[in-house]
């Protein structure tokens, strides 16, 4: 029967449902249906396809694992088409080259190294940098300036000492690439990704929100239904970063590259600003990067990596994204199962509360959303049940971080697997319907979730079915 997949973890209580969500990336140490089946039955609710590896057929196969675990376990998961965007690295050479503080170094696109003396980049630089940009090399390791650009070729001065190693990262902070962030390999991976089903497109190194435009209408242009994650990863981002907020259906805080790319320090303040924009703008957030990074060799996370875990729900994220931890670490489903265990215990403990900056000039979505809000709060509803289309109502009233339970219920599949990885949003499908959420509320009931007396708030359409037609909003209490 449509509908039946979600469980709601065998139909706990609402006040027992888990608000901050996971996102698990499948890797080597991930690689099969059993360990799929196990990162979405331990918890997780969204998965990460990392298109800088693999290939399409490995990706195939993953994705019918993925759709064929949910359906097992009765869950909706989101899939997530990462692209790899702009490979900015060293290429390949022989050995370890020094660098000494002082020394001028040649980089040129596919260098030989051997025959040049040129170090060998995989991106052409020449085409991008200015004299006195700063180059990055080695993931920040060895901090350098250009100096000239002359035949392809980039001259730049090191600025300390230290060692280069093949195919390690460059960044280049003060570069901008005037919306040279879809590759052509980008472009491929995404007329592959068109017909699979993929509900979430990350678009890597965005430097602008005209960098998410250009996604979106080449989404567009395919018929490809995903929508468009920003990862939030360069010193550029963070100079757009409302702009960027307001035009993404979501933001990933990719903090591996943006500590390199701005002080390590500001960090913690740039996180706690995107979440704030994302609750602004109704745009969910996700935090990523080296969560749980000592889970990759150890069965346990450090002190410090579980007090990042639980500040990141404090302040109010959608997800909690793993990375190398379910790719390519030693406790992949451990992993995830601590990350679930410090987000229950810091819901459950919490001395403090997300606060929510208002609009200043409100939409008629966001003022129905108020209302809503504003009404269940008041009379102590059980939860919230809302109709939604496009899953817009349940974004908006999600990033409010309500304390009351957001139940959406859609009859498109898709819009129920972007919303899972939404904040406090729990996901049904049920057929178009006038009552939809009034019958979805007494299935509930059946299910004991609800029980005799209970008030819920139930938020439909004059036309269901059709985005952008909310307009009743219903108080009942159960017999």
């Amino acid at each position: 029967m449509v509908g039946q997949k979600t469980k709601l973890e065998t139909y706990k209580q609402p006040h027992d449902w888990r608000r901050t969500k996971i996102i698990a990336t499948i890797g080597p140490s991930s690689d099969s249906y059993e360990l799929v089946k196990e990162l979405i039955s331990s918890g997780a609710n969204g998965i990460r396809l990392n298109f800088s590896h693999g290939t399409y057929e490995e990706r195939e196969r993953q994705i019918k694992w993925i759709r064929k675990a949910e359906d097992e376990l009765g869950r909706h998961v989101a899939i997530i088409q990462d692209l790899q965007g702009p490979k900015i690295r060293l290429g390949d050479f022989e050995g370890v080259i020094e660098v000494t503080k002082g020394q001028s170094l040649p980089l040129e696109h596919k260098a030989n190294f051997s025959q040049t003396g040129h170090i060998p980049t995989q991106y052409d630089l020449s085409a991008k940098v200015k004299r006195g940009e700063r180059v990055l090399l080695f993931d920040g390791r060895v901090h350098t300036v250009v100096t000239a650009i002359r035949e392809g070729i980039v001259y730049v001065e090191a600025l300390n000492n230290g060692i280069l190693i093949k195919r390690k990262g460059i960044n280049v902070p003060d570069t901008d690439f005037k919306g040279d962030v879809i590759t052509a390999k980008d472009r491929s991976d995404l007329i592959w990704g068109a017909n699979q089903g993929i509900d979430y497109v990350a678009l890597s190194f965005v430097q602008s929100s005209e960098d998410v435009n250009s996604l979106k209408k080449l989404l567009s242009g395919m018929n490809y239904r995903a929508k468009v994650i920003a990862k939030v990863e360069t010193k550029s981002a963070i100079d757009n970063l409302e702009d960027i907020v307001s035009e993404s259906d979501m933001v990933m805080i990719a903090r591996g590259d943006l500590a390199v790319e701005t002080p390590a320090e500001s960090i913690p303040v740039v996180q706690r600003k995107i979440i704030g924009l994302g609750q602004l703008h109704s745009t969910p957030t996700i935090v990523a990067t080296q969560m749980l990074i000592s889970m990759t060799e150890e069965l346990e996370p450090s002190r410090a990596e579980v007090s990042d875990v639980a500040t990141a729900v404090l302040v109010g994220a959608d997800c909690l994204m793993l990375s190398d931890e379910t790719a390519s670490g030693n406790y992949p489903i451990e992993a995830v199962k601590t990350m679930q265990r410090i987000i229950r215990y810091t819901e459950t403990h919490s001395p403090l509360s997300v606060s929510f900056k208002s609009e200043k000039d409100p939409s008629m979505q966001s003022a129905i959303s108020e209302a809503i809000i504003k009404l269940a709060e008041t009379i102590k509803a059980k939860a919230i049940v809302a109709e939604t289309k496009s899953g817009a109502t349940a974004f908006n009233i999600s990033s409010r971080r309500i304390d009351v339970p957001l139940i959406a219920v859609t009859d498109d599949e898709r819009t129920a697997h972007q919303l899972s990885i939404v904040y406090g949003v729990v996901p049904f499908i049920r057929p178009i319907d006038k009552k939809a959420a009034t019958k979805l509320t007494e299935f509930l009931r059946d299910k004991k979730v609800f029980a005799k007396g209970d008030i819920v708030v139930t938020v439909s359409g004059k036309y269901p079915g059709v985005v952008g037609t909310t307009d009743t909003i219903k108080v009942r209490m159960l017999d």
